[in-house]
């Protein structure tokens, strides 16, 4: 599975070159309204991909943050994988915030679904079914089953998922991305509880998000 580490997402270096060299040409022809624009596009592109690491609690029976953003809803929904209705956790991710995805928990993916569909606001609550969707299923050593859904947004034009069908993950993984704004749902398994509210700041792989009731 590709595993960026040089603190910016690896599918945004075409980005930052391209715009790059559009600077500096502009730069060199004297035409400075368009360098400084360019500048301040790459400023933003390099601040949209970047990619920090970050400190994965090590407490045992927790699930983490799938993204970076504000929750925006904690619910009953119907799980788009299983047809189950399941609490979740939906998270959503301005232009702002860093757009690597990571996993909730250890675990295996049994399964990968990807949904077609429409580029609404992905702060509706209709986004869930309607917006083009990634699903991935996530299953922990003790056989809890985790959803984690990668759902692209109104400026959002493209799902990135790095793993497979058969991938070992981390906790705190990075398993894929989401381009330009977008939202991602967590769907816990029925022994676990969450322990976050709705406009809680949370961030990718170090926010925990559930526990295992007692």
């Amino acid at each position: 599975m590709h595993k960026p580490s040089i603190g910016l997402s690896l599918e945004g270096i075409p980005f930052v070159f391209l715009t790059t060299v559009a600077t500096l040409t502009f730069a060199l022809i004297g035409c400075w309204v368009m360098a400084v624009s360019l500048l301040v596009i790459l400023f933003f592109v390099l601040h949209f991909f970047r990619d920090p690491e970050r400190v994965v609690p090590q407490e045992p029976a927790v699930a983490v943050s799938p993204a970076d953003g504000k929750v925006i809803k904690v619910e009953i929904m119907r799980d788009p994988l299983t047809g189950e209705n399941r609490t979740a956790v939906c998270v959503f991710m301005n232009v702002f915030n860093v757009h690597v995805n990571r996993s909730p928990v250890a675990g295996r993916i049994g399964r990968i679904a990807y949904f077609g569909g429409k580029f609404l606001n992905a702060s509706l609550d209709k986004a869930s079914e309607d917006n083009e969707r990634n699903a991935v299923l996530i299953e922990d050593a003790d056989g809890c089953g985790w959803t984690v859904v990668q759902i692209a947004g109104l400026i959002a034009r493209r799902i990135i998922c790095w793993a497979e069908e058969g991938d070992s993950l981390a906790r705190g993984q990075r398993f894929g991305l989401i381009k330009f704004g977008s939202r991602v749902d967590l769907y816990l398994p029925s022994d676990y509880e969450t322990v976050v509210c709705v406009g809680q700041k949370v961030f990718a792989g170090q926010s925990v998000l559930a526990r295992k009731k007692k």
